[in-house]
């Protein structure tokens, strides 16, 4: 029988569809085949050699000369780094002028490669850089909320080919963002205690939807995952702020992301993924009710009429057999 489940964080019903429930190994059938790529492209802006097709990069880590991780300005950038923040309110229509920070973040040289595939020292080099792009952008004034994401393929949503991430920081804390601060502050009037310690503590004890672990992180699938293979991996250390996290931290958070998109990429057949980190805003840092963490989504399902009629999502795997099947994917593949 079909099973509703509520998740705690995100106040949203999901339906448990157990009827039309699919093997997880299945869901790597429906991943298209994806074209050989090359090294090298010529017209790509990211490749070594092209770096006059982008605006002057804001950071760089390079190794004997070279760069490994270059950081750019967005050159379709969403908000304007430059403006100034200025409100208005005429009746009911307000408005802020759009400014913020758009940087897209050039993974590394290579064209064919994905983070998935890069080295654990390429990886240390991607997640130091999240680190201090986010810090960076953070301490802007006008900058309310930073989101730091990468879409991994044609149904995740990205336009260019060569690994890269972006981030943002709005004159805003987005909607969705704000509401799970309240659902966290309520819990913690509540009950006194950290929405999401208290989660971390539920499914470390029940054990069945851990995927894996290591001193200082978690991963595992929601109790209500929204879809098939959705992805939180959480810092067992209480912690607000991504920017809070300590050198030691970042060390365990890129071996372990490493290993989670690795067996994602292996067991699935490389599908096209969202990954965010979903960090509350910089000036939370010692907030003792709210958490940071990091989702990945892989895109192996779509939505249809009914999530979009009625805001309910359908998943059509057990988040515990979903679990198992990623718990059981080896990360290096003969």
């Amino acid at each position: 029988m079909p099973e509703i489940r509520y998740n705690v964080v995100t106040r949203e019903w999901v339906i448990i569809a157990t009827e039309r429930a699919k093997r997880p190994e299945q869901f790597s059938q429906q991943n298209v085949r994806r074209p050989k790529v090359e090294p090298y492209v010529a017209t790509c802006p990211f490749c070594p050699g092209n770096e006059h097709m982008t605006p002057p990069e804001t950071f760089r880590l390079a190794d004997d000369g070279k760069w490994r991780v270059r950081v750019v300005p967005n050159k379709f950038a969403a908000l304007d780094r430059d403006a100034k923040l200025t409100r208005s309110s005429i009746g009911l229509k307000r408005t802020i002028s759009g400014v913020g920070i758009h940087e897209v973040i050039v993974e590394t040289p290579a064209h064919d490669m994905h983070m998935a595939l890069l080295s654990q020292p390429d990886f240390d080099r991607v997640i130091q850089t999240y680190h201090q792009r986010y810090e960076s952008i953070s301490k802007d004034s006008r900058v309310a909320h930073t989101t730091l994401f990468r879409n991994h393929g044609e149904r995740a949503g990205t336009s260019l080919e060569h690994p890269h991430s972006q981030i943002v920081g709005t004159p805003i804390i987005p909607p969705q963002v704000r509401d799970r601060m309240e659902t966290a502050l309520r819990y913690y009037d509540d009950e006194g205690q950290c929405l999401f310690c208290a989660m971390i503590e539920d499914e470390m004890r029940d054990a069945v939807r851990i995927i894996t672990s290591n001193s200082h992180f978690v991963a595992f699938l929601p109790f209500a995952a929204l879809s098939p293979f959705q992805l939180w991996l959480y810092p067992v250390r209480h912690s607000a702020s991504f920017g809070d996290s300590t050198d030691e931290e970042l060390a365990s958070l890129s071996q372990i992301l490493r290993l989670l998109l690795r067996k994602v990429c292996f067991g699935l057949s490389n599908p096209d993924y969202n990954l965010s980190v979903r960090t509350m805003s910089h000036e939370t840092g010692g907030s003792r009710y709210l958490h940071w963490y990091l989702s990945v989504i892989p895109r192996v399902t779509r939505l249809a009429g009914f999530e979009l009629g009625s805001g309910m999502f359908i998943n059509t795997s057990r988040p515990e057999d979903s679990a198992a099947f990623l718990r059981d994917t080896s990360p290096d593949p003969a």
